[in-house]
């Protein structure tokens, strides 16, 4: 009890990616630049969508809603990873320990959901373009954001609770890039196996439904789109859907890396990898795969800045 005690005053030690690698300079370079670019790209697409009327329909607003979990996950774990690497402190609180725990997760759980429903909005209006307003009317994208929020909160804060009660002293030392479940349970000195299972089936319950959907969805959309009499209007369908399914296949696939492989599948090297994807990867790719081909959203942009340099110049 005593080392527990110690554990809860003390904190935990990171050793994530960056004390494993034999290049960290160089890594963390590249994670550094990659948190630059998903600060510039997702922010840059927050302000063109909510600047821009002509943007606000469901499809944009839940792109807007993407960009805003990518920016707060990646800026939940990034910039200290960077800063402990940098400062060679890797200490974080107990109490840091949950609160970043609980973020990753819902922020990671809420956008496993939206991916759904931005498949499923991207299959109404590719299969049912005439029934598109009245299918992905503004309420209905209203409840898909509140649902993918709420679900992703409440499944997190239970999550976190239940994690951080175990007795933490085997060591203080978490090998991994930030407070994540797996690696977490590992220092517990108790019998963590029957959690450890619920935490398994938890994934597979919410993961495995929201991929169905989404290979569902995009299946429905390219039987449609293999039927389309126009190859132009074919062709940007199939552009559109290889760059989403790109990136549900980066993101589910760190996460199910993460919590679906069985324990005995997992090492710190494996799991510090695949979090990099979903945490890091991702959510700096995300805008560029999204919107670098999409007209409407660089035709915004060019507007936007147009308005900014033209009423900067009157100055």
């Amino acid at each position: 009890m005593e080392v527990c005690n110690s554990t809860l005053r003390s904190g935990f030690i990171l050793m994530g990616i960056l004390d494993d690698s034999d290049f960290p300079e160089l890594l963390c370079a590249t994670i550094t630049n990659l948190y630059l670019l998903a600060l510039t790209s997702n922010g840059l697409l927050l302000l063109v969508i909510t600047m821009d009327a002509r943007l606000h329909v469901p499809m944009y607003l839940l792109l807007w809603q993407l960009s805003l979990m990518d920016l707060l996950l990646t800026s939940v774990i990034t910039p200290k990873a960077i800063l402990d690497y940098l400062l060679k402190d890797n200490i974080i609180s107990f109490e840091g320990c949950a609160l970043q725990m609980f973020l990753a997760l819902t922020l990671g759980t809420a956008e496993d959901l939206l991916l759904s429903f931005m498949a499923y909005d991207r299959y109404v209006a590719i299969c049912h373009p005439l029934n598109y307003t009245i299918l992905m009317s503004q309420k209905v994208c209203c409840l898909m954001i509140a649902t993918s929020w709420s679900l992703a909160s409440l499944s997190a804060l239970g999550y976190s609770m239940y994690t951080m009660q175990y007795p933490f002293c085997k060591s203080r030392q978490i090998r991994h890039l930030f407070c994540e479940i797996p690696p977490l349970l590992k220092l517990a000195c108790a019998d963590t196996s029957t959690y450890e299972l619920m935490v398994y089936l938890m994934g597979v319950t919410l993961l495995f439904p929201a991929l169905a959907a989404i290979l569902a969805s995009y299946s429905l959309i390219l039987f449609t789109v293999l039927h389309m009499p126009s190859n132009e209007g074919r062709k940007k369908a199939l552009v559109t859907c290889s760059s989403h399914l790109t990136v549900v296949g980066m993101w589910y696939g760190g996460a199910i890396v993460m919590y679906v492989l069985p324990s005995s599948f997992h090492s710190p090297k494996q799991d510090n990898i695949s979090s990099v994807f979903y945490t890091i990867f991702t959510p700096a790719l995300n805008p560029l795969i999204y919107s670098l081909r999409n007209k409407e959203v660089t035709g915004a942009l060019r507007r936007v800045l147009g308005k900014r340099l033209s009423v900067q110049s009157t100055f």
